[in-house]
């Protein structure tokens, strides 16, 4: 008897599944299904999950492809199983290509290829339906965002767009979605997606997501949502008007480990914040976009999003006044940038560097002491709060899995199906208000 496993959280049931498991047992005479177990789900970083244990082992076992049904526990499990059943084929979907090569010198390992073209109907077996989500644009972020997004419950990425047909065509043989390119595309592209990511340069990002949004679609932008205070307006309006979800992807938003920093902030346990000081610095490539761009690249437009974000949340959004300065390259980029802030009862400073290096961290100083979280501090994974006395420190952690992109995947999904409660974690004011300021460096900084 030839012997075939394969594991999965089995979330949300639907045809892609169902199929998973059709062809998982045609590769031999018994299938062994192994189905997550809650607390293995969240140690590995998986959200949204929303059927019970229980739930999701009946659905795999009502499918009829199931000859035995184990429950997954603990990370290692995999190879323990593969000997104790004796087992030949290991088998799972191809969006894990390469992840289990490992066990290759153990038994076969055979990786499916994805179900393409599920329709709508087959993915809504359920009360919150399976989003089909397609990715405009090609660049580095969109291949950190398609990883993540496996461990979203609730979405599935289908499909890619890119103008140029032959960039979207590479993308979408990589991670095995189906390819759109060209502007005559586009609408069909739309027509086969629930939802979009949008990934291109800044400059784009406002036609994109009006045209996904006059489709129907909901949105999840990248940072800078626009280069405009207006056009981001417009954005936010429309989609309220048509009952769709516009989302700003600044991923340092939706990190569990930001959130709670921001509420002891906001607690009182430093007293009265009066200052900010927010750094983010990186060596970029010199022949990359952003250091090549002289219309909309520079460090502020690529790195602002993030060191503005604490000081609009605890600040918020009306200002005195912001004064900047910039060291450029001979193409008139800015290669580090500090913004400062004057508000009625306190002050900031935002640093932005691609072409200079500093000592990136967060510091938010109060009336009773003061927080400090050291970089990568938009990865907030960790962080101190201090007072007068040097031997009283309050030390707080918290988890940042992978690039953190899946929190703000999972908060889009959760939007979506009608969770309003993670509103404040990125609010319509603030990215306005970011995007204004984007704007009026860039006014300043082309004169």
């Amino acid at each position: 008897m030839k012997k075939v496993i394969t594991y999965g959280t089995f979330d949300l049931f639907h045809e892609g599944h169902r199929r998973l498991l059709q062809r998982a047992k045609e590769l031999g005479d018994y299938l062994i299904v192994g189905v997550t177990s809650e607390e293995f789900d969240r140690s590995r970083g998986k959200l949204n999950v929303v059927d019970s244990l229980v739930k999701r082992i009946e659905n795999v076992k009502n499918s009829g492809f199931a000859d035995e049904i184990i429950v997954e526990e603990v990370q290692g499990q995999k190879f323990r199983d593969i000997k104790k059943y004796g087992v030949d084929v290991f088998t799972v979907g191809s969006d894990w290509t390469g992840k289990f090569d490992y066990l290759s010198e153990y038994c076969e390992v055979v990786y499916l290829e994805r179900t393409k073209d599920i329709s709508s109907t087959e993915l809504r077996n359920h009360s919150n339906p399976v989003l089909r989500m397609g990715i405009i644009g090609t660049g580095r972020i969109a291949s950190r965002f398609i990883p993540e997004t496996h461990l979203v419950s609730g979405i599935n990425v289908t499909s890619v767009y890119n103008p140029n047909k032959s960039s979207a065509d590479k993308f979408a043989e990589k991670w095995d979605l189906n390819s759109y390119g060209g502007q005559e595309t586009f609408a069909d592209f739309l027509n086969h997606v629930d939802c979009v990511y949008i990934a291109t340069p800044h400059q784009f990002h406002y036609d994109y997501a009006m045209k996904a949004m006059e489709a129907g679609k909901h949105v999840l932008c990248e940072k800078p949502i626009t280069l405009t205070k207006k056009e981001t307006e417009e954005l936010y309006d429309y989609a309220a008007a048509h009952n769709l979800v516009i989302m700003e992807g600044i991923k340092t938003a939706f990190c569990p480990g930001f959130n709670k920093l921001i509420s002891i902030a906001c607690s009182g346990k430093i007293g009265t914040v009066r200052n900010i000081e927010a750094c983010f610095t990186k060596l970029e490539n010199p022949n990359s976009r952003e250091l090549t761009d002289t219309e909309y690249g520079g460090s502020f437009t690529e790195l602002a999003n993030y060191t503005l974000l604490p000081i609009v949340k605890l600040f918020g959004t009306n200002y005195d006044e912001v004064r900047f300065d910039s060291i450029k390259d001979e193409k008139g980029i800015d290669l580090f940038t500090k913004a400062h802030f004057r508000y009625p009862n306190g002050m900031a400073t935002a640093t932005c560097g691609l072409g200079v290096k500093s000592e990136g961290q967060l510091i938010i100083s109060g009336t009773k002491g003061y927080i400090l979280a050291e970089s990568p501090w938009w990865k907030t994974s960790y962080f101190e709060v201090r007072y007068e006395d040097p031997n009283n420190i309050e030390k707080y952690s918290e988890v940042f899995l992978n690039y953190g992109l899946r929190y703000e995947v999972s908060d889009f999904v959760s939007t979506i199906n009608g969770n309003k409660v993670n509103d404040f974690k990125l609010s319509r004011d603030e990215s306005v208000a970011i995007a204004g300021i984007i704007e009026e460096f860039l006014k300043r900084n082309r004169k």
